[in-house]
């Protein structure tokens, strides 16, 4: 695929003409990063660490109506997604890319998800290399990620100071990139080396690190450990660090009637909370917090990865940077490898 150079006196006219579709990009919202649907370049905040919910809530809607009812009708008014159409995630982080790829998994397994695949579907990504690790607490290369890597992107933007290589890596990259030509120029001799040198040092500078290796199997036989009691000690079970975690996906269905109409929705739910696992019969398989934290640490690094053969983890830092109570992933995963 064709590699060229945006210069960044060019993006605001690149992101303008990218409004022709639904241009998703990170804003700047009471001084929090968010990715929205952006009308006005002027809006987009390409100058980020990373955001504060991450972009799986275009492709996974924190609240969805699956269809409407109505009372006497038999007929279901589905919700149709080709009518959102095609969507442009722009300057989102590489470990956000790859938790899609890795939530995919998940959503077309046994039951093919028609709403979750047909947003992946007409949905383009469009990466911006961490050329800066974006947090202290970023761990991506210990889960098999990179700071510029390019698993599940169509393009990729490295900055390289006056402007952004551009990397297509997909048709659809290809099909993007022929939208916004008239703004790209081809990379002057030096850029490919540039970025490479910009990516092996952000790489380096990853400063945290967790050896995974093993992790798999040994979880199962810890099971009955009293780490899992002491770990969760603090939790408040506020579920910050699955909501803002880029490959979580638990969610749960309810079925909402006001007089002769209702709908079933679909929204964001977490194993964190009490309720999850309540059974209507009363028992509770987690009671406590130490259930419901050995269940979330087993679950991204015991049996997702023996289902689908890939961590459920990218290493954002986000669970880390956002626990109010100052719970570390890697400190849990720390003391699973020397218990």
């Amino acid at each position: 695929m064709a590699v060229k150079k945006l210069n960044k006196d060019k993006v605001k006219e690149a992101l303008q003409e990218l409004t022709k579709f639904r241009l998703i990009a990170p804003a700047k919202s009471d001084e929090v990063v968010v990715f929205k649907q952006i009308s006005d370049p002027e809006e987009a905040f390409l100058d980020y660490g990373n955001s504060t919910v991450p972009p799986k809530k275009v492709v996974f809607p924190q609240t969805e109506t699956l269809f409407r009812f109505q009372r006497g009708n038999p007929e279901l008014r589905e919700k149709n997604v080709e009518e959102e159409g095609t969507t442009v995630i722009f300057g989102l982080r590489p470990c956000d890319a790859r938790a899609m790829s890795i939530v995919d998994n998940l959503f077309s397994w046994d039951y093919e998800d028609p709403y979750y695949l047909k947003r992946r579907e007409l949905t383009t990504l469009v990466g911006m290399g961490c050329v800066n690790p974006p947090s202290v607490n970023c761990f991506c290369t210990s889960v098999g990620g990179e700071p510029c890597g390019t698993e599940n992107l169509d393009i990729l933007l490295i900055d390289l100071g006056e402007g952004y290589l551009v990397r297509e890596l997909t048709e659809k990259g290809k099909k993007l990139a022929e939208t916004i030509g008239s703004f790209l120029e081809d990379a002057p001799g030096g850029s490919e080396a540039k970025a490479e040198e910009l990516s092996g040092s952000a790489k380096e500078a990853v400063s945290r690190s967790i050896d995974t290796s093993g992790i798999e199997a040994k979880l199962p036989t810890l099971w009955e450990s009293p780490l899992w009691k002491e770990v969760s000690a603090a939790c408040l079970g506020c579920g910050i660090c699955t909501y803002l975690c880029p490959t979580c996906h638990c969610f749960d269905i309810q079925d909402e009637v006001e007089g002769a109409e209702g709908r079933r929705c679909r929204m964001w739910d977490s194993c964190m909370f009490r309720a999850h696992t309540l059974h209507a019969s009363g028992p509770n398989p987690r009671p406590a917090r130490k259930e419901r934290t050995r269940n979330r640490i087993n679950h991204k690094y015991s049996y997702f990865p023996g289902k689908f053969g890939v961590i459920a983890c990218v290493g954002c830092g986000r669970c880390i940077n956002l626990c109010p109570v100052n719970i570390d992933i890697l400190e849990i995963l720390g003391k699973v490898v020397e218990a």
